[in-house]
């Protein structure tokens, strides 16, 4: 997730929170006129410069080992957000049917150790794979070489 992104998602999570105590009427009326200078402000810095419309954010609550966490996710990575919650609790379960004494905790963390493995094995692997190319393309490139020789 970017940087904005997380920016965003604090902004919606602050926004649906509601005030813990009540407001009386003393500070509503210190930061009435504060908040209408920052929507004038806004529509000010909005008719000079046009921003890119913020993505929009949807709290996704997600189910890993039994526990159902929320997170706040972009609308266009939804389907990418469950199809990886899918792979991670089913190994999740794997790893909980073979070891039913670990905490969620642990589970998570080898979980995690195990990702990692499996990134770190595809870029090696796609290193190899780049290796392999720029052999390949000095090897044709000397076969060139030596068939314009003969020639």
């Amino acid at each position: 997730m970017t940087d904005d992104q997380s920016k965003s998602i604090e902004k919606q999570s602050k926004n649906t929170q509601a005030p813990s105590a009540p407001v009386t009427s003393a500070p509503a009326q210190k930061t009435a006129p504060a908040a209408s200078n920052i929507s004038s402000a806004m529509a000010q810095s909005n008719t000079k410069t046009p921003k890119a419309p913020e993505p929009q954010i949807k709290k996704v609550d997600i189910a890993i080992a039994g526990v159902t966490y929320p997170i706040f996710c972009p609308v266009h990575e939804q389907e990418e957000l469950l199809s990886a919650v899918s792979y991670i609790n089913n190994y999740a379960l794997d790893l909980k049917r073979d070891a039913p004494s670990l905490s969620q905790e642990s589970i998570l963390v080898l979980c995690c150790l195990n990702l990692y493995e499996k990134i770190h094995a595809n870029q090696r692997s796609a290193e190899d794979r780049l290796q392999k190319d720029k052999q390949s393309e000095a090897l044709l490139n000397k076969i060139m070489k030596d068939a314009h020789s003969i020639l």
